[in-house]
């Protein structure tokens, strides 16, 4: 069967092959829009007890209204965004016998944006209004100033904030020098900062997606595969020059995800 279109007030008369690739075009245009479907929904993983206290049934809605992102709820051990239980992560509501920690998995936008809902101020004062025939079970924890450990690197700082702005810059927000000029999909060096396994991140981003691509580590990464190159101009550092933008992101201020409420 012959494939065309006609257009009788214009004579539009395409032939199949432009047809074919209109279609393909209109295919690929598509993509970005599957990409942020995923942004709009992350998994949540609690314990049973959590889960029968209807608790989080009381806060997904409230949150999904405000924000447009969904929240699937999975059982402990399950591949989730955010966590929530009693051993690890930040004390954030007590209750039920127990004070309930959140770590937060990964950079998911949603996640994020979960994470610093339930922190602040709308977030714990929506979770301490859910109620069960007229009680409260839920509270916030006291506000404890924990002791971290200061990581040390030896590269240099300013150094490596030059590094950070012209290699990773492309992609994220760096500093305020280039914050209009990064993709808004990735996460910015404060949110990441923010996140408990920074370090190890940044130590071995070049191993993390997508960055393999296009990212070259002298005398640490492989050479690119003759018939793979790099997508785009690719990133070549040194260990020094990585040492450096450590000792500059060690300096970076995290980003303020929220804070319990301090009642006086």
């Amino acid at each position: 069967m012959r494939l065309f279109l006609t257009w009788d007030m214009q004579g539009w008369n395409p032939s199949p092959k432009r047809v074919l690739r209109m279609i393909v075009f209109c295919l690929m245009a598509l993509l970005p829009v599957s990409a942020m479907a995923d942004e709009r929904l992350f998994r949540l993983s609690a314990p049973e007890a959590l889960i029968a206290s209807g608790v989080l049934d009381y806060l997904r809605p409230r949150f999904s209204l405000k924000t447009g992102v969904r929240i699937e709820i999975v059982a402990p051990g399950a591949e989730a965004e955010i966590a929530l239980g009693n051993a690890e992560g930040r004390a954030v509501f007590i209750g039920e016998g127990a004070t309930w920690r959140m770590q937060l998995r990964s950079t998911h936008a949603g996640a994020a944006r979960f994470a610093d809902w339930l922190t602040s101020e709308i977030g714990q004062r929506t979770l301490t209004s859910y109620e069960v025939e007229g009680r409260a079970p839920f509270s916030l924890p006291e506000a404890k100033d924990e002791a971290e450990v200061a990581l040390v690197f030896e590269g240099n700082a300013v150094q490596g904030k030059a590094l950070s702005l012209r290699h990773c810059g492309r992609c994220h927000v760096v500093s305020h020098e280039n914050r209009m000029n990064a993709i808004g999909s990735t996460p910015s060096f404060a949110v990441l900062r923010a996140l408990p396994n920074w370090a190890a991140r940044f130590q071995g981003f070049f191993a993390l997606n997508p960055h393999p691509a296009f990212t070259q580590v002298a005398d640490i990464t492989e050479p690119f595969a003759a018939h793979r190159p790099p997508p785009i101009v690719p990133v070549e550092i040194t260990v020094d020059d990585l040492e450096a933008i450590l000792a500059y992101v060690s300096g970076v201020v995290p980003a303020d995800l929220g804070a319990p409420i301090e009642h006086q």
